[in-house]
């Protein structure tokens, strides 16, 4: 039997990278469970204390509408980011190995510049002369780094 589970992200601003996360990965804000009119009324319902509870009148999460995928809670925290990622995310934009690198390459660019736009900062090329594999470093909206290969 497969085990569930989330993705956490602790941030400063969900909101922002719930925004980001959804568009870029093509996932959808995740609506309240039912029976409730938003995200505060229902940590309210389980007991979360009223002061950590803050100002969530927006979705704190993101999840595949397809209901493949993990779902991603973005936790916000007071403290900033301080090191590197020890977990990052990979967004497969190069299509098939089969594809000649030219090709694949185009399409990483391709998705790079389309994340550019929703937020994210191009960090570096990861390619070699002579590589078989073509990927771009980048990091979201609160410097969280990923790598589009």
């Amino acid at each position: 039997m497969s085990v569930r589970f989330q993705i956490v992200i602790d941030c400063h601003a969900p909101r922002r990278l719930v925004q980001f996360w959804s568009a870029a990965i093509r996932y959808r804000p995740e609506p309240p469970p039912k029976g409730f009119a938003g995200w505060r009324e229902y940590w309210r319902s389980i007991g979360v204390p009223e002061e950590e509870i803050r100002d969530v009148t927006s979705p704190e999460s993101i999840d595949d509408p397809k209901g493949e995928g993990p779902r991603i809670w973005f936790h916000a925290v007071p403290e900033p980011k301080t090191c590197k990622n020890r977990l990052h995310f990979d967004i497969k934009a190069s299509g098939r190995r089969d594809l000649p690198l030219a090709a694949r390459k185009d399409q990483v660019e391709a998705e790079v510049a389309r994340l550019v736009t929703l937020g994210a900062a191009r960090l570096e090329t990861l390619y070699e002369e002579g590589d078989d594999h073509y990927a771009v470093a980048m990091a979201d909206p609160e410097g969280n780094e990923f790598d589009v290969n």
